[in-house]
């Protein structure tokens, strides 16, 4: 099919790609659109500390293969380390200055890396402000369900910040330490409740919620279109 475009996502770790594979991929299909994730190598170490000299490395793997793929990233602003664009972002920049600061300056250095396997056209940046599970929140009586929790503790809790890609950068407060401050005695299970709770909101309602997240799904959209 001639416009049906393929795109391969670089993540940061198994919940994000089985959130790609089992929910957007299913999503995506049906516009044309195949994606497919792989984590980001780093061998003998754990997830939460994704620095751009290991994305390189999978970025010039990915760039290599089959040039008429798309590559693309997903990784949290939230914890980053050596990545470009860090020391550019304004002190309590918007998500969106922050989003357009750092994919700006990865694009930058990524298609200067890679010009001659057209980088330029086929690399399309995308940083989950703040965090990847800033998407549970697209839907709070869903999330509340799934935590066996009222509703109005997590409305009371993120109340004045707006989009769910506003919930703050903070050791504390970030997304995934307010879902682990709600269960009580252990941590949110990203792979199970997380995941489960992914499925139940879908992407439309994520997409409607977070801005940031539906522009970058917009980009492979239009490529989509436009290779008709």
């Amino acid at each position: 099919m001639s416009n049906y475009i393929n795109v391969i996502a670089i993540v940061e770790g198994k919940t994000e790609q089985i959130f790609i594979e089992k929910i957007l991929a299913p999503y995506l299909g049906h516009k044309n659109i195949g994606i497919r994730a792989t984590q980001v190598s780093k061998p003998g170490q754990k997830g939460g500390d994704v620095r751009f000299s290991r994305v390189q490395r999978d970025l010039e793997k990915h760039l290599k293969q089959r040039s008429d793929t798309y590559i693309t990233t997903f990784v949290d602003y939230y914890g980053m380390k050596e990545w470009p664009g860090m020391d550019l972002v304004p002190w309590q920049a918007s998500p969106e200055t922050i989003a357009k600061t750092i994919n700006e300056a990865t694009k930058s250095c990524v298609v200067s890396l890679f010009a001659e396997h057209r980088a330029e056209r086929r690399f399309i940046p995308f940083i989950a402000v703040h965090e990847f599970e800033a998407l549970f929140f697209s839907d709070c009586r869903i999330l509340a369900e799934q935590l066996r929790i009222d509703e109005s503790v997590i409305l009371l809790d993120i109340s004045g910040l707006g989009s769910p890609e506003a919930i703050n950068n903070n050791p504390q407060t970030a997304p995934s330490k307010r879902l682990d401050s709600w269960c009580k005695n252990e941590k949110f299970l990203k792979i199970t409740t997380g995941i489960s709770v992914a499925e139940q909101i879908g992407i439309e309602k994520m997409r409607s919620k977070c801005q940031l997240f539906d522009r970058w799904l917009k980009t492979f959209e239009e490529i989509q279109s436009d290779a008709r």
